[in-house]
């Protein structure tokens, strides 16, 4: 089970670190993902870091302004956000899946968190 939190209202520029802890199982056995969902658009996966060699992914939307990390000891992932633009405006997810080929894909990915909201607006 993911439980995503750390969403709230922020000013343009500001930023914002979510959290995603999971329970029950073990996260470091998981490639994990971080999407969001704008309305009217679709599901898109922002963030990941792959199982196998830690290899972290970002859309071209987020790269150089948001980072995904993991804390294995605390069995939590986390993505931190900074600069962050009103196109950010997003209820964003966190996933996991214990093989992920194309980890921008939201059904590469077996496990799904609540989501968090995250406005972003003066």
């Amino acid at each position: 089970q993911l439980q995503a939190s750390g969403g709230g209202l922020v000013q343009p520029g500001g930023s914002l670190r979510l959290s995603c802890a999971a329970s029950g199982s073990t996260l470091s056995y998981y490639s994990i993902g971080w999407f969001r969902l704008a309305p009217g658009m679709e599901r898109e996966g922002i963030a990941s870091i792959r199982r196998n060699d830690g290899r972290t992914d970002y859309a071209d939307s987020v790269k150089g302004r948001f980072t995904i990390s993991r804390d294995d000891a605390k069995n939590t992932m986390y993505l931190q956000m900074n600069s962050l633009k009103p196109s950010d405006t997003a209820v964003y997810y966190c996933a996991a899946s214990t093989r992920v080929r194309l980890w921008w894909v939201p059904i590469e990915y077996d496990f799904w968190g609540h989501g968090t909201l995250v406005t972003v607006s003066s």
